[in-house]
């Protein structure tokens, strides 16, 4: 569900006035991102991109790139709509809606180089795994969204996440593990540390990465 938290007024006015130029609207269906970024090139997509930290730095990085981002958090999606209109980042389209029903109704199949999801909500009481996100049905989307040799990113600082993720995604027969054991890979050097993910740390959480290759 759309999580509205508080706005400050500079977010709140991001969302009015830059969420038309930056924004998709998943209600107009399948996008078509070769019209929508006007060239045909890598495009990668986060999931639950927080306050967009990363997405901002990787579309710095990676200029000749495309990158998307679903969030249903407005205040993260205010201050990275302020980011991208304050350093012209033409490179970056933002969607306010439910990730399972982006990729399922306007992501076309094979469209994608890579998924990233970093930190996402760990839901740690037993009683609520069924609302994490990484479920196999989950898995399965994602995987008919990336092209063949694309890859799937994830980070967690949570132990218990992190072996659940693993398994879940091991169990997938769309997927191989690029870490060479089978288990977790170092993180990527371009990866930005993200707010929770320095909350974690400061905690003495051990950070987690995977990375899975679609076959």
């Amino acid at each position: 569900m759309r999580r509205e938290g508080r706005l400050t007024p500079a977010q709140r006015r991001a969302v009015d006035a830059l969420l038309p130029k930056y924004g998709l609207d998943p209600a107009q269906g399948a996008f078509d991102f070769t019209r929508i970024f006007g060239r045909n090139t890598k495009r990668t997509l986060e999931i639950g991109f927080g306050n967009g930290e990363t997405l901002a730095e990787l579309a710095r990085i990676h200029s000749e790139e495309d990158f998307l981002g679903v969030e249903v958090h407005r205040p993260g999606v205010g201050r990275l709509l302020m980011t991208l209109e304050a350093e012209s980042l033409k490179n970056v389209r933002v969607i306010c809606a439910d990730a399972v029903e982006v990729l399922g109704r306007c992501v076309p199949d094979a469209s994608l180089d890579a998924v990233l999801v970093y930190f996402p909500d760990p839901w740690p009481k037993q009683r609520h795994h069924k609302r994490r996100l990484l479920q196999p049905e989950f898995v399965a989307l994602v995987a008919c969204k990336l092209k063949s040799g694309g890859s799937f990113l994830l980070a967690t600082d949570w132990p218990d996440y992190a072996e659940y993720m693993l398994a879940v995604l091991a169990q997938s027969s769309d997927f191989i593990n690029a870490a060479p054991s089978d288990g977790y890979v170092p993180r990527p050097t371009e990866r930005p540390l993200t707010k929770f993910e320095r909350r974690g740390l400061r905690l003495g959480h051990p950070v987690r990465e995977l990375i899975f290759v679609r076959r």
